[in-house]
Protein backbone atom coordinates (compact mmCIF):
# COMPACT_ATOMS: atom_id res chain seq x y z
CA UNK A 1 0.00 0.00 0.00
CA UNK A 2 1.49 3.41 -0.91
CA UNK A 3 2.39 5.80 1.90
CA UNK A 4 0.12 8.82 2.27
CA UNK A 5 2.66 11.65 2.26
CA UNK A 6 0.12 14.08 3.71
CA UNK A 7 -0.51 12.03 6.88
CA UNK A 8 3.00 10.57 7.27
CA UNK A 9 5.53 12.78 9.08
CA UNK A 10 8.07 14.20 6.64
CA UNK A 11 10.89 13.06 8.91
CA UNK A 12 10.76 10.98 12.06
CA UNK A 13 13.48 10.13 14.55
CA UNK A 14 12.87 6.99 16.61
CA UNK A 15 14.89 6.11 19.72
CA UNK A 16 18.13 7.49 18.28
CA UNK A 17 21.36 6.75 20.13
CA UNK A 18 24.95 7.63 19.34
CA UNK A 19 28.02 7.64 21.56
CA UNK A 20 31.77 8.11 21.48
CA UNK A 21 34.07 5.77 23.41
CA UNK A 22 33.75 8.02 26.46
CA UNK A 23 30.39 9.78 26.24
CA UNK A 24 26.76 9.25 25.29
CA UNK A 25 26.07 12.09 22.82
CA UNK A 26 22.52 11.27 21.67
CA UNK A 27 20.34 9.47 24.19
CA UNK A 28 17.10 7.84 23.00
CA UNK A 29 15.86 10.79 20.92
CA UNK A 30 12.39 10.53 19.36
CA UNK A 31 10.40 13.24 17.54
CA UNK A 32 8.48 13.91 14.34
CA UNK A 33 8.73 16.72 11.78
CA UNK A 34 5.78 17.63 9.60
CA UNK A 35 6.08 18.66 5.98
CA UNK A 36 6.80 22.36 5.57
CA UNK A 37 7.73 22.97 9.21
CA UNK A 38 10.70 25.11 10.25
CA UNK A 39 12.13 23.24 13.24
CA UNK A 40 14.78 24.74 15.50
CA UNK A 41 17.15 22.62 17.60
CA UNK A 42 18.11 24.41 20.82
CA UNK A 43 20.50 23.75 23.68
CA UNK A 44 23.90 24.83 25.02
CA UNK A 45 27.16 23.89 23.29
CA UNK A 46 28.00 20.21 23.48
CA UNK A 47 24.48 18.82 23.97
CA UNK A 48 24.40 16.96 20.63
CA UNK A 49 22.79 19.43 18.18
CA UNK A 50 25.41 18.99 15.46
CA UNK A 51 25.64 15.23 16.06
CA UNK A 52 21.88 14.91 15.62
CA UNK A 53 22.03 16.78 12.32
CA UNK A 54 24.98 14.66 11.15
CA UNK A 55 22.93 11.52 11.74
CA UNK A 56 19.99 13.07 9.92
CA UNK A 57 22.05 13.77 6.78
CA UNK A 58 23.87 10.41 6.91
CA UNK A 59 27.32 11.78 7.75
CA UNK A 60 27.27 9.62 10.88
CA UNK A 61 25.59 6.28 11.50
CA UNK A 62 23.65 6.05 14.78
CA UNK A 63 24.43 3.19 17.16
CA UNK A 64 20.74 2.35 17.32
CA UNK A 65 17.37 3.79 16.38
CA UNK A 66 15.92 4.92 13.08
CA UNK A 67 15.58 8.09 11.04
CA UNK A 68 12.69 8.04 8.60
CA UNK A 69 12.13 10.17 5.50
CA UNK A 70 8.63 9.92 4.01
CA UNK A 71 8.12 6.74 6.02
CA UNK A 72 11.33 5.07 4.78
CA UNK A 73 14.43 4.42 6.86
CA UNK A 74 17.16 6.68 5.43
CA UNK A 75 19.67 3.84 5.86
CA UNK A 76 17.87 2.02 3.04
CA UNK A 77 17.79 5.02 0.66
CA UNK A 78 20.59 5.08 -1.98
CA UNK A 79 22.98 7.97 -1.42
CA UNK A 80 22.25 9.81 -4.67
CA UNK A 81 18.49 9.51 -4.13
CA UNK A 82 18.83 10.73 -0.54
CA UNK A 83 21.00 13.68 -1.64
CA UNK A 84 18.32 14.72 -4.12
CA UNK A 85 15.80 15.01 -1.29
CA UNK A 86 17.88 16.32 1.63
CA UNK A 87 20.30 19.25 1.33
CA UNK A 88 22.77 20.45 3.95
CA UNK A 89 24.40 23.79 4.79
CA UNK A 90 27.19 23.37 7.33
CA UNK A 91 28.27 25.74 10.08
CA UNK A 92 31.73 26.64 8.82
CA UNK A 93 32.04 28.93 5.80
CA UNK A 94 34.66 27.56 3.36
CA UNK A 95 37.80 29.63 2.84
CA UNK A 96 40.25 29.94 -0.02
CA UNK A 97 37.62 30.17 -2.77
CA UNK A 98 38.87 32.35 -5.62
CA UNK A 99 35.87 31.49 -7.79
CA UNK A 100 32.92 33.75 -8.41
CA UNK A 101 29.45 33.20 -6.97
CA UNK A 102 28.25 31.77 -10.28
CA UNK A 103 31.27 29.45 -10.57
CA UNK A 104 30.66 28.12 -7.05
CA UNK A 105 27.07 27.32 -7.96
CA UNK A 106 28.26 25.56 -11.11
CA UNK A 107 30.31 23.17 -8.96
CA UNK A 108 27.10 22.29 -7.15
CA UNK A 109 25.49 21.32 -10.44
CA UNK A 110 28.53 19.27 -11.46
CA UNK A 111 28.20 17.23 -8.27
CA UNK A 112 24.72 16.19 -9.41
CA UNK A 113 25.79 15.36 -12.96
CA UNK A 114 26.10 11.70 -13.96
CA UNK A 115 29.35 11.04 -15.80
CA UNK A 116 27.64 9.99 -19.04
CA UNK A 117 25.33 12.99 -19.22
CA UNK A 118 26.05 15.88 -21.57
CA UNK A 119 26.07 19.24 -19.81
CA UNK A 120 23.11 21.40 -20.83
CA UNK A 121 24.59 24.86 -20.41
CA UNK A 122 21.30 26.64 -21.12
CA UNK A 123 19.46 24.64 -18.44
CA UNK A 124 22.42 25.13 -16.10
CA UNK A 125 22.21 28.91 -16.51
CA UNK A 126 18.46 28.89 -15.83
CA UNK A 127 18.98 26.95 -12.59
CA UNK A 128 21.82 29.19 -11.41
CA UNK A 129 19.80 32.32 -12.19
CA UNK A 130 16.82 30.81 -10.35
CA UNK A 131 18.65 30.19 -7.07
CA UNK A 132 20.57 33.49 -7.23
CA UNK A 133 17.23 35.25 -7.52
CA UNK A 134 15.80 33.21 -4.61
CA UNK A 135 18.56 34.44 -2.29
CA UNK A 136 18.63 37.96 -3.78
CA UNK A 137 22.20 37.70 -5.11
CA UNK A 138 21.62 38.14 -8.85
CA UNK A 139 23.77 41.27 -8.92
CA UNK A 140 26.61 39.45 -7.15
CA UNK A 141 26.90 36.60 -9.67
CA UNK A 142 30.33 37.66 -10.96
CA UNK A 143 31.73 38.68 -7.58
CA UNK A 144 34.45 36.53 -6.00
CA UNK A 145 33.14 34.46 -3.08
CA UNK A 146 35.66 35.74 -0.54
CA UNK A 147 34.79 39.37 -1.34
CA UNK A 148 31.15 38.82 -0.35
CA UNK A 149 29.92 39.78 3.11
CA UNK A 150 29.32 37.04 5.67
CA UNK A 151 25.58 37.18 5.09
CA UNK A 152 26.03 37.05 1.33
CA UNK A 153 28.36 34.06 1.60
CA UNK A 154 25.81 32.22 3.73
CA UNK A 155 23.00 33.04 1.30
CA UNK A 156 25.15 31.73 -1.56
CA UNK A 157 25.79 28.44 0.26
CA UNK A 158 22.04 28.12 0.81
CA UNK A 159 21.54 28.78 -2.92
CA UNK A 160 24.02 26.00 -3.70
CA UNK A 161 21.99 23.62 -1.52
CA UNK A 162 18.75 24.72 -3.21
CA UNK A 163 20.12 23.66 -6.60
CA UNK A 164 19.21 20.13 -5.50
CA UNK A 165 15.54 21.21 -5.28
CA UNK A 166 15.40 19.39 -1.92
CA UNK A 167 12.37 18.45 0.13
CA UNK A 168 14.32 19.02 3.35
CA UNK A 169 17.03 21.54 4.21
CA UNK A 170 19.29 20.89 7.21
CA UNK A 171 21.39 23.75 8.57
CA UNK A 172 24.00 23.69 11.34
CA UNK A 173 24.09 27.12 13.01
CA UNK A 174 23.16 29.09 9.86
CA UNK A 175 23.51 32.43 11.68
CA UNK A 176 26.77 31.65 13.48
CA UNK A 177 29.31 34.54 13.43
CA UNK A 178 26.90 36.84 11.55
CA UNK A 179 25.88 40.34 12.62
CA UNK A 180 22.30 40.54 13.89
CA UNK A 181 21.05 42.14 10.67
CA UNK A 182 22.38 39.23 8.62
CA UNK A 183 20.99 36.74 11.15
CA UNK A 184 17.47 38.09 10.64
CA UNK A 185 18.01 38.25 6.86
CA UNK A 186 19.11 34.60 6.67
CA UNK A 187 16.25 33.31 8.83
CA UNK A 188 13.67 35.32 6.85
CA UNK A 189 15.09 33.76 3.68
CA UNK A 190 14.93 30.24 5.14
CA UNK A 191 11.41 30.78 6.48
CA UNK A 192 10.18 31.78 3.01
CA UNK A 193 11.54 28.73 1.15
CA UNK A 194 8.34 26.68 1.51
CA UNK A 195 10.22 23.45 2.27
CA UNK A 196 10.87 21.51 5.47
CA UNK A 197 13.75 23.08 7.41
CA UNK A 198 15.65 21.77 10.44
CA UNK A 199 18.29 24.08 11.90
CA UNK A 200 20.36 24.31 15.07
CA UNK A 201 20.06 27.84 16.48
CA UNK A 202 21.67 29.53 19.50
CA UNK A 203 19.58 32.70 19.78
CA UNK A 204 16.33 31.91 21.63
CA UNK A 205 14.49 35.01 20.42
CA UNK A 206 15.35 34.37 16.77
CA UNK A 207 14.28 30.73 17.16
CA UNK A 208 11.04 31.90 18.74
CA UNK A 209 10.33 34.39 15.95
CA UNK A 210 10.98 32.12 12.98
CA UNK A 211 10.50 28.48 14.00
CA UNK A 212 7.22 26.56 13.98
CA UNK A 213 8.54 23.91 16.37
CA UNK A 214 11.47 23.74 18.79
CA UNK A 215 13.45 20.80 20.14
CA UNK A 216 15.26 21.54 23.40
CA UNK A 217 18.24 19.27 24.13
CA UNK A 218 20.23 18.71 27.31
CA UNK A 219 23.12 16.24 27.56
CA UNK A 220 21.91 14.36 24.50
CA UNK A 221 18.33 14.01 25.69
CA UNK A 222 15.23 15.68 24.25
CA UNK A 223 13.91 17.61 27.25
CA UNK A 224 11.04 19.44 25.59
CA UNK A 225 9.47 19.83 22.14
CA UNK A 226 6.58 21.85 20.76
CA UNK A 227 5.76 25.37 19.69
CA UNK A 228 7.98 28.24 20.87
CA UNK A 229 5.33 29.14 23.47
CA UNK A 230 5.35 25.58 24.81
CA UNK A 231 9.14 25.23 24.93
CA UNK A 232 10.43 28.69 25.87
CA UNK A 233 9.26 29.05 29.45
CA UNK A 234 11.26 30.63 32.29
CA UNK A 235 11.54 27.25 34.00
CA UNK A 236 12.81 25.34 30.98
CA UNK A 237 15.30 28.09 30.07
CA UNK A 238 16.69 28.26 33.62
CA UNK A 239 16.93 24.46 33.83
CA UNK A 240 18.83 24.18 30.55
CA UNK A 241 20.83 27.41 30.34
CA UNK A 242 21.15 28.32 34.02
CA UNK A 243 19.84 31.85 33.72
CA UNK A 244 16.63 33.47 34.96
CA UNK A 245 14.37 35.09 32.39
CA UNK A 246 11.10 36.86 31.80
CA UNK A 247 9.04 35.48 28.93
CA UNK A 248 6.25 37.57 27.44
CA UNK A 249 4.64 38.15 24.04
CA UNK A 250 6.73 39.95 21.45
CA UNK A 251 5.15 43.30 20.48
CA UNK A 252 5.37 42.45 16.76
CA UNK A 253 3.78 39.01 16.90
CA UNK A 254 2.29 36.20 18.92
CA UNK A 255 5.64 34.47 19.53
CA UNK A 256 7.34 34.60 22.94
CA UNK A 257 10.03 37.16 23.77
CA UNK A 258 12.79 36.16 26.18
CA UNK A 259 14.35 38.83 28.43
CA UNK A 260 17.37 37.78 30.49
CA UNK A 261 18.04 38.67 34.12
CA UNK A 262 21.64 39.82 34.33
CA UNK A 263 21.79 39.65 38.14
CA UNK A 264 20.77 36.04 38.67
CA UNK A 265 21.47 32.51 37.47
CA UNK A 266 24.69 30.53 37.46
CA UNK A 267 25.84 31.92 34.07
CA UNK A 268 24.49 35.47 34.38
CA UNK A 269 26.92 38.33 33.78
CA UNK A 270 26.73 42.08 33.25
Amino acid sequence: MPINSQSTPHMEVKHLNWATSSKTVLDDLSFTINRGDFVGILGPNGVGKSSLLRCMYQYMTPDSGEIMLNGQNIASIPHRQFASKVAVVLQHTPVGFSMTAKQLLTTGLLNQQKWWQKIDHAAEKIEIDRVLSLVNLTEKAEQVFESLSGGEQQRLLIARALLQKPEVLLLDEPTNHLDVGYQVEILKLIKGLDITVIASIHDLNLASAFCDKLLLLQEGKLIKSGTPAEVLTPTSIENIYGIKTEVDKHPQGAHPRVTYHFDGGRHAAV
